[in-house]
């Protein structure tokens, strides 16, 4: 990645920050070393408002505006740790592309990365953050998630940045056989993250933890 000075920060956005970031997602459970090298490679001042960059190392999320919210580091590295459990994967799609930062951290970990977002205006930021760093291998479609992005599909990996009250079937045909489905889902006041692994019968569910996330909405902005 770029590292010029506004990529680098300085002060509450400096290495050193994010350097104590990363020790302490380490200390919570983050196992994995690439990506917890990916999360250390990230400016994530960068994919919010200049006013809250100073709170970008802390391990919480901020408002995006839109109603969205840029998730926390420990959940971005926990539900990525979770779909590169099993294997390198080639081809993964996000739904919600959101601030970028998500997609940010995946492409430096998977082949392809084929992102879907319903907001027009968060895309547009995204895609000019993305390329501020000089990311170029992630695919953009806007549209809405919930249908995933059935031609490009089969997927080996598919993750999901906001909650829908049950997992969409579309998105499960989407994934090829041995791939991973990482998904919150339920409503406002109770929420569980669901890994899905496709066989070749059907489908493995798993529930890792709970979580909070904005809702999966339909349509587009």
């Amino acid at each position: 990645m770029n590292s010029t000075p506004d990529m680098r920060g300085i002060g509450m956005t400096s290495q050193r920050t994010r350097e104590r970031l990363v020790q302490r997602l380490a200390q919570e459970g983050i196992a994995s070393g690439d990506v917890l090298q990916a999360i250390r490679n990230t400016p994530r001042h960068i994919f919010m408002d200049e006013a809250l960059a100073s709170r970008a190392y802390e391990d919480v999320s901020l408002p995006i505006g839109h109603g969205q919210t840029i998730s926390q580091p420990y959940t971005v590295a926990r539900m990525t740790e979770a779909l590169l459990a099993a294997r390198p994967l080639r081809k993964v799609l996000e739904v919600g592309t959101g601030s970028g930062y998500q997609t940010a951290v995946l492409a430096q970990l998977v082949g392809e990365v084929y992102s879907v977002e319903r907001i027009r205006a968060l895309q547009a930021q995204a895609r000019t953050r993305l390329a501020s760093l000089r990311v170029s291998n992630v695919h953009y479609k806007y549209s809405d998630g919930s249908w995933g992005w059935p031609e490009e599909a089969p997927y080996d990996g598919i993750i999901v940045t906001a909650a829908p009250m049950e997992t969409p079937q579309s998105l499960l045909e989407q994934l090829a056989v041995g791939g991973r489905l990482v998904i919150p889902t339920g409503g406002s006041r109770e929420q569980q993250l669901l890994l899905y692994v496709r066989t070749s019968d059907g489908f493995e569910r798993e529930e890792l933890h709970k979580v909070r996330f904005v809702a999966l909405r339909g349509g587009r902005e």
